[in-house]
């Protein structure tokens, strides 16, 4: 059971309820549900959205959130903090490869909540679109862009 600020635990609530996309045509209304926190006007699952489901579960908590379907819009959001507790939002790089840094907001990424370390190289985040699914996975430190906290 993971324990946090309140945003974390509607998101392991989430986590809980095995949210994920639908094969198909089909789209979980629930993801949508998340599309709906951003200004995306997105319906379908298929879109990315790691930010969306940021952002709802934020929004679930009344704290102030991007309203961006951007992962990278983030990096914008509260204060930057250089040792995340539990629950922090975390940005990444998205893929392999030469990729800009944090003050390229358009550029791809993805998002999601710390809840701790792999191991001495990796992170493990719960969050929305990893692999299809609200899970906790672990990703590389080394594609962290940055951990931000509300202000």
């Amino acid at each position: 059971m993971i324990t946090g600020p309140p945003w974390l635990l509607v998101a392991q609530e989430e986590l809980r309820r095995g949210v994920k996309e639908f094969p198909g045509e089909a789209d979980n209304p629930r993801i949508i549900e998340y599309h709906d926190a951003t200004n995306g006007g997105f319906t379908d699952d298929e879109v990315p959205w790691c930010s969306s489901f940021v952002n709802w579960s934020m929004e679930q908590c009344n704290v102030s959130r991007t309203v961006s379907a951007r992962a990278r819009s983030w990096l914008g959001w509260g204060c930057s903090i250089s040792h995340p507790p539990i629950g922090a939002v975390t940005i990444l790089q998205r893929g392999g490869g030469v990729q800009p840094g944090p003050e390229v907001i358009k550029a791809p990424g993805h998002v999601g909540f710390y809840v701790g370390l792999a191991d001495d190289e990796n992170l493990l985040l719960l969050g929305g679109n990893q692999g299809n699914a609200v899970n906790v996975r672990a990703y590389p430190l080394a594609r962290v862009l940055g951990y931000r906290w509300p202000s």
